[in-house]
């Protein structure tokens, strides 16, 4: 239960931290507060109170190995968003880019763990 609230503590702190500077600095630096990495983060730290020594390491790696394929299918994600919000509305827009974002990283995930790529 633990790792369930810290994941909720930093999500929560990431997006009113993000939505502040918007409004203060603008969108674009607001965008990457938006980006931080709070679950990943909140991982990390849940995994080192989970496991000891060599297993939170080991898992450690594997929680960052995952977040490298989430990361690069964010930035597709958000670049789609860019496009699609524009040529399709708000709604539409954020559904396409979010199935995009999803065919990336079952893309990216079947291609490292079932054709051997990146290993």
């Amino acid at each position: 239960m633990s790792g369930v609230l810290l994941r909720f503590a930093f999500g929560g702190i990431a997006v009113v931290m993000s939505t502040i500077v918007a409004r203060s600095v603008g969108g674009k630096v607001g965008g990457i507060f938006a980006a931080f990495p709070a679950v990943y983060l909140a991982a990390l730290v849940g995994s080192v109170w989970q496991f000891q020594g060599e297993q939170a390491l080991l898992a450690a790696q594997s929680i960052s190995k995952g977040a490298v394929v989430g990361m690069i299918a964010n930035m597709i994600c958000a670049v789609a968003a860019s496009y699609f919000i524009i040529r399709q509305g708000h709604w539409k827009g954020i559904l396409s880019s979010l199935a995009i974002w999803m065919l990336v990283s079952l893309i990216i995930f079947f291609s490292i763990n079932y054709l051997g790529w990146g290993q």
